[in-house]
């Protein structure tokens, strides 16, 4: 019954190319100061809502230029839970950063960088991702839809869940530009941001991605 359940979870490379396709899909026409703290705020009410938040897991939360400027971070749940205590220190922080880097040195999410590192079987010393990074999930990269060659931006987030992290700032940044594409899509008709399946990316393609 186990290896059944286990075969119906998705490998690393068929997480890694979903990922790939979400970086290809959620694309921006324009990224402002407003957009950056609107997106912050969506993901910290998103994890307010959430069942980890109601049991006194913390986030912490950054939105930042691709050459480090600060334009949104904050913290959720510092409080902790009824009892008083909480799961967020400054070490959060430090994974954080450590995840932003993965992002400015690949111009990939950083959960793409975690699966696909998987994918190649390769260790992170390897790779050149010791010290400075944190290759989990959570921290996405804004790119905009007229200039390719690298992202401007990235949204982060942090609560120790590699997986859900990545999720919540994906989906955020998916359901913003589906409010945004409807807000501008008086003339072209309803667009909708989603994304398209890809076939699993090869250790090939991922080695090509990472170097």
């Amino acid at each position: 019954m186990f290896s059944n359940i286990h075969s119906m979870l998705p490998t690393a490379a068929e997480l890694a190319s979903q990922t790939l396709v979400e970086e290809g899909s959620y694309r921006f026409p324009s990224f402002s100061a407003a957009d950056a703290v609107t997106l912050g705020l969506s993901i910290r009410k998103r994890f307010r809502g959430t069942s980890r938040y109601a049991k006194g897991k913390g986030l912490v939360i950054s939105v930042q230029t691709i050459a480090g400027q600060p334009l949104f971070a904050c913290t959720v749940g510092d409080s902790g839970h009824l009892s008083g205590m909480s799961d967020i220190s400054l070490d959060s922080w430090s994974a954080l950063e450590g995840m932003i880097n993965v992002v400015k040195r690949t111009g990939h999410s950083s959960y793409y960088v975690e699966n696909g590192v998987a994918t190649m079987g390769k260790t992170l010393k390897q790779m050149g991702l010791q010290g400075e990074f944190r290759v989990c999930g959570g921290a996405f990269p804004i790119w905009l839809e007229n200039a390719p060659c690298c992202p401007i931006a990235i949204v982060a987030c942090y609560s120790g869940s590699s997986q859900d992290d990545h999720r919540l700032v994906a989906s955020t940044i998916r359901d913003y530009l589906n409010k945004m594409k409807k807000t501008n899509s008086s003339l072209d008709g309803p667009s909708v941001v989603t994304p398209s399946t890809a076939a699993p990316v090869t250790i090939t393609q991922v080695r090509t991605n990472l170097n």
